[in-house]
């Protein structure tokens, strides 16, 4: 066996361990070696052939920096930039790296890392001083660039609560100062570049030589600082602002500033001392709001010939309730809606294609019946009668299905998560047909530099929902995941910008409602199975909310949208009227 070893450093054998890769290398070293070292060492030897670059590792099942001394024999895998963990610790890292040079060039000036962008990067802005100009903007990518060139490393202390505080409260950190508030433990792990010490949620690279690849571009209103995507983790990809998102942004930054709820923080206060229930139901309203308003502008298009109303988004984002509420306020506007069930319009079993692993893909554009659909929609419009398909799962084959006919004022809601590609019904006038786009696109953050993804939000929705109504548990939900994202990248969220417009569907108060259902759910993940290290990293941030009591959740109306995960909406049993059907 031992010819199978490789030694990283000369060390007396009775202080060797063994670092076991799990392609079956073993590599030895004395007792207490960084990992960074181990995998360096496996590197050049070709043991890791992956090109893009190491961030961290999986050490006997849980995630670890690579600052990690290995003190006994361990199994290890390797995580690179092109991991959800290797990417989420790469932009983390970098956003040290830019507060600790805005920090270094202007002094005493707040950045906000606010929201991410589609092609790969983070809305920024300052907020106690101008918008920065093309020139600062240069500045600060050059400073940025000079640190990673001198490759200062990133440092890890554990403090006491109180001394946390009292740095954040001296430097005007209040999103901090405000969020330990809720802090259950005694102490808190703070990292350091340069020696200003921050608090960020999660891991970090070991040093700044690490963050190669980045750039700055300067947008209205801030600027964006772009990382790398997985699929490319050395490159980066021409960015473009997507406006339509990027207003729907800003919108929810106005409605959270009514609100008066900046960041986790301030929720927690107004849960801790009952003053939830107000902003429980002005979230609300504003929803309502939004869902008028989108009906009373597709009441106006329908005077234009609009008469297909496509509804599109990623899992979990509540397109369901949407839809429903959608329709009542079509209603309300004197329009009848008609709802056809996407689903019904796949091809026959053997037409299906078929991934790269050849299995179904059922989420390809080319698994519908296109031309049926186009046919179909274009006779309903024309006022005849149709006979719509129902599609038979169990046999894999389209048969006959229901009658219909359009009436008068009828309008039909089509919903499937195509419906932002011009490619689905290309035979149907431009002017027919409204998209609406609906996800979760903004979410409060834990403070002004560390993100709650909305990716997690739609996640946690997704575990608490499949446990209630699907019968599924934490592990399956979270083994599904990462194929339900790749097949949101590939069919969705390319097209999100074709929408005639968007439905913002977070509630700022939605975490806290949620934890007391999905925290339970998490810690029966065993910490044997692969999906452990998701569901501690999910726990971990869930700890920073404080979550509602059962008397503050009887304040959620039982028509919220959020209703379709934690239960209880009367919306379950409603269907828009189906007049006009055989």
């Amino acid at each position: 066996m031992e010819k199978n070893v490789v030694a990283i450093r000369e060390a007396a054998a009775r202080e060797n361990v063994h670092l076991t890769l799990e392609s079956g290398q073993v590599l030895s070293g004395p007792i207490g070696e960084k990992l960074e070292t181990y995998l360096q060492q496996a590197k050049e030897l070709g043991w890791i052939t992956s090109q893009a670059p190491l961030i961290a590792a999986v050490v006997d099942g849980k995630l670890r920096e690579l600052t990690y001394p290995i003190n006994q024999d361990v199994t290890v895998r390797p995580v690179t930039l092109k991991e959800s963990d290797g990417g989420r610790i790469y932009r983390r890292s970098l956003v040290l790296l830019m507060t600790t040079a805005v920090d270094e060039l202007w002094s005493g000036t707040q950045v906000n890392v606010n929201y991410a962008v589609y092609d790969g990067g983070f809305f920024c802005e300052v907020v106690n001083r101008d918008p920065l100009t093309d020139s600062d903007i240069a500045e600060l990518e050059q400073k940025m660039c000079d640190i990673v060139a001198e490759d200062n490393p990133i440092g890890k202390r554990m403090v006491s609560l109180e001394e946390a505080r009292q740095l954040f409260a001296q430097r005007g950190d209040n999103d901090k100062v405000r969020l330990l508030e809720a802090r259950t433990r005694d102490n808190l792990t703070l990292y350091s570049l340069r020696e200003r010490d921050d608090y960020y949620f999660g891991y970090m690279v070991p040093s700044t030589r690490y963050l190669q690849t980045f750039r700055l571009m300067k947008v209205d209103g801030g600027f964006i600082l772009q990382y790398p995507r997985r699929e490319t983790p050395t490159e980066l990809h021409d960015l473009h602002l997507h406006e339509k998102l990027h207003t729907v942004f800003h919108q929810a930054d106005d409605w959270l500033a009514k609100l008066q709820i900046e960041d986790i923080g301030r929720l927690n206060h107004l849960v801790r001392h009952n003053r939830i229930d107000e902003i429980i139901l002005v979230a609300e309203a504003l929803h309502e709001q939004n869902v008028a308003a989108i009906a009373a502008q597709i009441r106006q298009q329908h005077e234009n010939g609009v008469r297909i109303i496509l509804i599109a988004g990623p899992s979990s984002a509540g397109k369901t309730t949407f839809s429903k509420r959608l329709a009542i306020q079509l209603l309300a506007n004197g329009l009848r809606p008609y709802t056809i069930e996407m689903d019904n319009y796949f091809v026959d079993r053997e037409r299906t294609p078929r991934d790269e692993n050849g299995d179904y893909d059922f989420e390809s554009l080319y698994a519908l019946d296109r031309e049926k659909l186009n046919q179909h929609l274009l006779h309903l419009m024309a006022g005849e009668r149709v006979q719509l398909p129902k599609f038979s799962f169990q046999l894999g084959k389209s048969e006959p299905g229901r009658w219909a006919q359009l009436l008068d004022r009828q309008i039909v809601i089509l919903e499937g998560i195509h419906g932002m590609n011009p490619e689905l019904l290309p035979e149907l006038p431009t002017s027919s047909v409204f998209r609406v786009y609906v996800s979760v696109m903004s979410q409060l953050n834990i403070d002004s530099h560390n993100r709650i993804p909305t990716t997690d939000v739609r996640l946690l929705r997704r575990l608490v929902r499949d446990a209630r109504s699907r019968g599924y548990n934490a592990i399956d939900t979270l083994s599904r995941w990462q194929s339900v994202r790749r097949g949101e990248k590939r069919n969705i969220f390319p097209y999100q910008e074709n929408a005639d417009v968007m439905f913002n569907s977070a509630l700022p108060y939605e975490l806290a409602a949620l934890r007391s259902l999905a925290e339970p759910l998490l810690l029966q993940v065993p910490t044997s199975t692969p999906p452990h290290i998701e569901a501690n990293r999910l726990l971990s941030f869930l700890r920073w909310v404080e979550p509602l009591t059962p008397q503050q959740t009887t304040m959620i109306p039982d028509t919220s949208l959020l209703r379709e995960f934690i239960g209880g909406s009367i919306l379950d049993s409603y269907h828009p009227s189906e007049a006009g059907e055989e």
